[in-house]
């Protein structure tokens, strides 16, 4: 899929999420009711993309670059809790993710939260540029 005016894949190659925080506990089996960040990453575009995910901490750590590709006119979705290497990232811990791509993309974010009974998910579009 294309931009109509620049005939170019949509998305951007450079997002910014602030608000990730991945709850300590869950509840309810695994591995599909622990909490988790995750990441929606859609290549609409004819070429594979390939990214670097780095992670910001509030104390001035960094995490990452963490390599992903996505193949074309594909979408993948990651969990932060699932990146290991090159540092497994804290539970618990406010952090901030900065995504970069050689091809557009578009990312969502969201969280699935199980800390009680009563779940919660929350999503949101990413801050593209």
């Amino acid at each position: 899929m294309t931009d109509d005016e620049t005939g170019r894949p949509i998305g951007k190659e450079r997002w910014q999420i602030p608000g990730g925080h991945v709850p300590v506990d869950s509840t309810g089996p695994e591995p599909e009711m622990v909490s988790h960040d995750r990441l929606c990453l859609l290549n609409a575009g004819t070429e594979m993309a390939i990214l670097e995910i780095l992670l910001y901490y509030a104390d001035g750590r960094e995490a990452g670059p963490y390599p992903l590709t996505v193949a074309p006119r594909r979408v993948r979705h990651v969990r932060i809790n699932d990146l290991i290497d090159p540092y497994a990232p804290p539970l618990g811990e406010d952090y901030g993710i900065v995504v970069e791509s050689n091809e557009p993309i578009v990312v969502q974010f969201s969280r699935q939260d199980t800390t009680h009974a009563e779940r919660a998910t929350l999503s949101s579009i990413a801050y593209g540029e």
